[in-house]
């Protein structure tokens, strides 16, 4: 991946807003997240400048998946301007109050979670018509994300040599557990619609209020996906008992949903997510440096061990008994900065 330096990106940003009357805007940047897209407030102008690098964090399925959302009565922020060839968009500025600021601050959190469960009972009740012109979560990408996990997580454990020797069987079971749900083609999947990208709209009601971030990497599928998202979050912990409500909730508004299909599919979808994300995590530390998500790896783990525990994921489950020895315990902080450290280690782990 050629990614430009930030001299070039600087020179871009500058470049699009002259050319939008914007020219010596004072600008802020926000905090950086996983991806390589970033973004910066135009002080007092109720916008942002959204720079996706085109060869990193492609433009276009943002803009295709915020119309989709606006169409269906959802607020994606509006884009003012938009230049696809340099990466970069005016957006309409949702303010500061993000699902996570606002549960931090001591905010009522079952209202919270109740508004989010509700904007995607909306858009499910849409159908595919929201997703039209979407690719699938089909087998392959299913398995693409699965394979983070055993590519990342797995070498910490018994070294790189000895989880490449497990990687078929791996990826074999995991394709036949996802057999069924990468079938389905029911609604516009969001894939990372969690606390940090919900937002509390004042001034908007009803699903409306319930403002939609990061959701460029939307795709074709299973209804169960966003929900479990949401309630199995890699990044806090959400009471068993709202869990359950919130669940009860959603299937309560959908009585067209076969219940049991349904959570079928959101235990297997449990385990592909909290497979990749493991994978993921490990990789933002590797290899991009970023270390701060190590922190949620004993989290994501325990969710990861949930989902196996159901009856029809418990031969995955053997699987990594026998071959991934004590992979169910959380790696010591300090076992796993060396290996995340040197490369040697991880090559062949006793």
């Amino acid at each position: 991946m050629n990614l430009p330096c930030e001299t070039t990106r600087a020179a871009a940003r500058e470049t699009f807003l002259a050319g939008r009357s914007l020219a010596g805007a004072a600008i802020t940047a926000l905090p950086a997240d996983a991806s390589m897209r970033r973004y910066f407030r135009l002080d007092g102008k109720g916008l942002l400048l959204m720079d996706s690098p085109p060869g990193a964090e492609p433009l276009a399925p943002y803009l295709r998946v915020a119309q989709l959302l606006r169409d269906c009565g959802l607020s994606a922020p509006n884009v003012v301007a938009a230049d696809r060839d340099l990466g970069l968009a005016l957006v309409e500025d949702f303010g500061q109050a993000t699902y996570t600021r606002l549960l931090a601050d001591g905010h009522d959190e079952a209202a919270l979670y109740r508004l989010a469960v509700d904007a995607l009972v909306h858009l499910h009740r849409a159908g595919p018509q929201a997703a039209e012109g979407m690719p699938a979560y089909d087998a392959q990408k299913l398995g693409d994300e699965a394979a983070l996990f055993i590519d990342w997580y797995a070498p910490l454990l018994v070294g790189e040599q000895a989880a490449a020797q497990l990687r078929e069987r791996y990826l074999a079971e995991f394709a036949e557990r996802c057999r069924d749900v990468s079938l389905r083609r029911e609604v516009l999947v969001l894939r990372d619609y969690h606390v940090d990208n919900l937002m509390l709209l004042e001034g908007r009601a009803g699903v409306a209020a319930c403002g939609l971030l990061d959701f460029q990497d939307a795709l074709f599928g299973a209804p169960a996906y966003d929900l479990m998202s949401l309630l199995e979050d890699a990044r806090r912990d959400i009471p068993e008992t709202l869990r359950v409500t919130l669940l009860t909730h959603y299937l309560s508004q959908r009585p067209e949903v076969d219940g049991r299909r349904f959570m079928a599919d959101f235990q297997v979808l449990a385990a592909q997510r909290h497979a990749k994300v493991l994978g993921i995590f490990v990789r933002l530390a590797k290899r991009d440096g970023k270390h701060g998500y190590l922190k949620h790896l004993p989290r994501v783990l325990r969710l990861f061990q949930r989902a196996l525990a159901s009856e029809q994921l418990r031969p995955l489950a053997a699987l990594l008994d026998t071959h991934l020895p004590n992979w169910r315990q959380p790696l010591e902080s300090d076992v796993l900065a060396q290996r995340l450290a040197s490369p040697e280690s991880l090559r062949s782990i006793p």
